[in-house]
């Protein structure tokens, strides 16, 4: 079995009638939301709150019932999603897909976190992936100018020859590190620069991290 199909469909396995929950965004995920509108089509009730709009229209395809965030009352019982980092001190660095932002704010309101992703992104230390930073539009060049005196390369992503823009109307600055140290200070610096909107450090988040490997095999950490 495919690595990211055995972690995604594990994490499937946590969820249990009547809960709410998150849905992340990426490649790892996408089984657990597949393997989750099996469930539902078999009988099992719950509601999701998709983190993007690419999640949202996997979800509704797997028949998924979604429910908007702006209408929770209360945390939701766990979210769901992956990283294109993990460090030995379960941070994280997400942002690939360009969702942070609604990824960060889902998983900080839930219960429990579930990072599952394939063993490539275990790593002895963050930043070798380029850190994603969302800034707003408006003077983008100037930000990035002082996120590269963070000691970063800073570099605009692109799709298709312009700006990438996020679901919420944002740019995304992939800040390459190389080495980050410490996240817990860097994510605070980070987000005191005017401009920032977020950064994609998940720094003590994940409850539980699932991890596939290319035989089929999972293993599971209880994060920090």
């Amino acid at each position: 079995m495919d690595a990211k199909k055995a972690a995604g469909e594990k994490a499937a396995e946590y969820i249990s009638d009547g809960m709410r929950i998150g849905l992340g965004t990426g490649s790892t995920v996408y089984w657990t939301i597949l393997r989750i509108g099996e469930l539902v089509k078999e009988g099992l009730r719950i509601e999701a709150v998709p983190t993007s709009v690419q999640t949202e229209k996997l979800a509704r395809e797997a028949g998924i019932p979604l429910l908007p965030f702006a209408r929770l009352q209360a945390p939701l019982d766990l979210t769901v999603d992956g990283a294109d980092e993990v460090s030995p001190k379960d941070e994280l660095i997400k942002g690939g897909g360009g969702a942070l932002l609604r990824e960060k704010m889902i998983a900080s309101f839930s219960d429990r976190f579930i990072v599952v992703v394939d063993h490539s992104k275990c790593v002895p230390e963050l930043g070798r992936f380029p850190l994603p930073v969302e800034v707003v539009p408006f003077g983008w060049e100037m930000t990035s100018k002082q996120l590269g005196q963070m000691g970063c390369e800073p570099v605009l992503r692109m799709k298709e020859g312009a700006p990438f823009v996020t679901d919420n109307g944002n740019y995304v600055i992939d800040c390459r590190f190389g080495s980050i140290p410490n996240a817990g200070e860097l994510t605070v610096e980070l987000n005191k620069l005017p401009g920032v909107v977020e950064n994609g450090l998940f720094v003590n988040m994940a409850d539980l991290i699932v991890v596939g490997h290319s035989d089929g095999t999972v293993r599971t950490k209880s994060g920090s």
